[in-house]
């Protein structure tokens, strides 16, 4: 019978964690040497940490150089303390200037110093210029090795300069073109260059480019470049001089890290920066702890609240029933529409300017919301209890909705006014805010048609 994929990874995994057990390493070998990359990266993800470097260390030098290059750069960090000096500059020597940088922001002061000094004069003037851009600039994220030509070159001259410079380029797909300055002028694809006549000029076949500054935000450009279907974006500097190329694929890997950042956050937690099992639980901890701590301080506003309202349970016990429902109802819709908001922030389909029309739409939703949950309310808690207090229960639903919606628009627009990140004004805030607010609403209703 054929294995699915699923038997031969799981059969992989327990023949890989038996041979590193029992310390054999020829064992470690032979279960690596027949998967493909994937496969090795998912095997090696899996292990703790000096399970991973013991196995790393088994495989044959190419296949080694592509296992780091597709690792995390917090795996990479991993790896680097437990293989011997020599091994990881070499490694390193070999990484794109703008994966040195990512490795180096997860290392020692001591050890980024120590391997930067190992580089020739070339690569260490290379990922110093990448090393020089604040940390969530995309000039972080772009590659400095690139091929460009110029609008007076032939074609056959471009091309010659594409062939002579192949191996150590980022991209040849899409040619930046610069005038003596290096400033950008244009941007000539691969595919136009290999239909034009050789004579011809790069000038007459260029393209009006793409840019962005090399300090602009990485998420913003990488939006930018994923929008705009371009294989390859050049950056440039305050003058308009060319300095780098974002890759598309480095764009997505970007923006799928942003997605994370902000997943994690909407949920209560920091993100990971390793995949979950290679994570280890002291970190899973610390990522969790003091979003906990946060909100069980904010959640004693709903304590206090209920507090203030005692003498109003205890005249009607009957309110006390609807209260996890009522606080569930508001902070679940505060969270759609914070939801929402954030990932239109994150596509730029609104901006901190729209406060007032985001805020226009929220409210009429959130009351079309109150008002649909509202009648059913109403109905169901007057067929169970009394006509008074379904009414109350129909008047809350309408306000808490309308109140929780307006909210959740709001809290990330003013997380991006002030510069951060939208995601942790998201859904914990406003659950905590919301449950507060929300039964402010719901006895101060209650105490006016029940006459409390």
């Amino acid at each position: 019978m054929i294995k699915s994929p699923t038997q031969t990874f799981d059969a992989s995994a327990e023949l890989l964690g038996k041979a590193l057990g029992t310390n054999d390493v020829a064992g470690v070998s032979r279960v690596l040497a027949p998967l493909d990359l994937t496969e090795t990266l998912e095997q090696l993800e899996r292990l703790s940490t000096i399970d991973r470097a013991l196995a790393y260390r088994t495989l044959p030098k190419d296949r080694a150089m592509e296992v780091f290059e597709r690792l995390d750069a917090a795996l990479q960090a991993d790896l680097v303390s437990g293989l011997q000096e020599a091994d990881v500059a070499e490694v390193f020597a070999q990484l794109s200037p703008d994966d040195r940088v990512a490795l180096l922001d997860e290392l020692p002061a001591s050890v980024a110093n120590r391997l930067i000094s190992g580089l020739n004069e070339k690569d260490r003037a290379l990922t110093s210029t990448v090393l020089g851009y604040p940390q969530r600039a995309v000039g972080r994220y772009m590659s400095p090795e690139f091929v460009n030509t110029h609008p007076h070159l032939s074609v056959g001259e471009t091309f010659a300069r594409v062939r002579r410079e192949l191996d150590d380029a980022e991209s040849v797909y899409t040619i930046p073109v610069t005038d003596a300055g290096r400033h950008l002028v244009g941007v000539v694809s691969l595919r136009d260059v290999l239909r034009a006549d050789e004579s011809e000029l790069i000038a007459d076949i260029m393209k009006t480019p793409l840019s962005v500054p090399a300090v602009q935000d990485a998420e913003e450009a990488a939006r930018y470049c994923a929008d705009a279907k371009v294989l390859v974006l050049p950056i440039v500097d305050a003058e308009d001089r060319l300095v780098g190329i974002l890759t598309v694929d480095d764009a997505l890997r970007i923006l799928e890290d942003a997605e994370s950042e902000d997943a994690a956050r909407s949920g209560g937690t920091e993100p990971l920066r390793r995949p979950y099992l290679a994570t280890p639980v002291g970190s899973l901890v610390r990522a969790r702890v003091v979003w906990l701590l946060v909100l069980a301080v904010g959640a004693t506003l709903t304590v206090q609240v209920i507090g203030a309202f005692e003498a109003t349970l205890e005249q009607q016990v009957v309110l006390s029933l609807f209260i996890p429902l009522l606080i569930g109802t508001g902070g679940n819709t505060g969270n759609q529409a914070a939801t929402t908001i954030t990932r239109a922030l994150a596509l730029g389909d609104v901006r901190p300017n729209d406060v007032f029309k985001v805020l226009a739409r929220e409210v009429r939703v959130g009351a079309f919301l109150g008002l649909l949950l509202g009648a059913l309310g109403f109905t169901i808690a007057s067929l169970a209890f009394t006509v008074p207090i379904g009414l109350v229960i129909g008047l809350t639903l309408l306000g808490v909705c309308t109140m929780a919606a307006s909210i959740g628009g709001l809290m990330p627009l003013l997380g991006k006014a002030v510069r951060a990140d939208p995601a942790v004004f998201s859904n914990p805030f406003i659950s905590t805010f919301v449950d507060a607010t929300g039964l402010v609403i719901y006895f101060l209703i209650a105490t006016s048609i029940l006459g409390l």
